[in-house]
């Protein structure tokens, strides 16, 4: 298909197949946004999930390392909270700190995400438009003397393409909704793995000390 193909096709929906390249191209860009930032979160958050399990009681000077290592992780608001308050800090109290630091974080990890959703749903909807645009162009040729009635299959042809065309888009956007999505759900369940974990080895070293004195 040339490209002078693909211009008359665009214009035969009256602009709409050009509306859903806008809206392929803005899908793509959340999505690889997204999926980079998600997967190196995840990777990031797997990488600490795992440094503290190793450890059999959690102190200050491990906490200040592993909030170095977070960087800008969204983990490392759990461990920033828990470095602020100290040992001493009642743990029921220390756990409600906690559970408000991954709900202020969860909405930041979904961001955008919305937009991907819109476009799942609207791009099916601009696509039968256009087809509909396109039907009307195909069958206004039969009201036009010299022409013949043969001629409206081609438009028909031509005016599905874009119902294909927001399908496709419909059908790429929705993977990459439900992988983003998933990939939010893990790093959520990543922050509320290490927040059970940092306060298990709170209550062993705060037991430790007791013991000890």
């Amino acid at each position: 298909m040339t490209l002078q193909s693909i211009i008359r096709i665009a214009n035969y929906s009256d602009g709409v197949l050009y509306a859903l390249a806008v809206l392929m191209l803005l899908a793509l860009a959340v999505i690889l946004d997204r999926a980079w930032y998600l997967r190196r979160t995840i990777l990031g958050g797997e990488r600490l999930v795992a440094d503290v399990a190793a450890h059999e009681a959690i102190g200050t000077a491990d906490l200040g390392r592993l909030l170095a290592e977070a960087g800008n992780l969204p983990e490392a608001a759990i461990l920033e909270i828990c470095l602020r308050q100290g040992p001493r800090r009642d743990l029921g109290d220390l756990g409600r700190l906690l559970d408000e630091a991954i709900m202020l974080a969860a909405p930041r990890l979904d961001r955008r995400l919305w937009f991907l959703d819109t476009i799942v749903t609207l791009s099916p909807l601009l696509g039968l438009f256009g087809t509909i645009l396109g039907m009307f162009r195909a069958f206004s040729v039969l009201g036009t003397p010299g022409n013949a009635p043969t001629a409206v299959t081609g438009g028909v042809a031509n005016a599905l393409i874009t119902t294909a065309a927001g399908i496709f888009v419909a059908m790429i956007g929705l993977l990459a909704y439900n992988g983003l999505s998933n990939a939010v759900r893990l790093v959520v369940h990543q922050m509320e793995t290490l927040r059970t974990l940092v306060l298990n080895r709170f209550t062993e070293s705060r037991a430790g000390r007791a013991a000890a004195e």
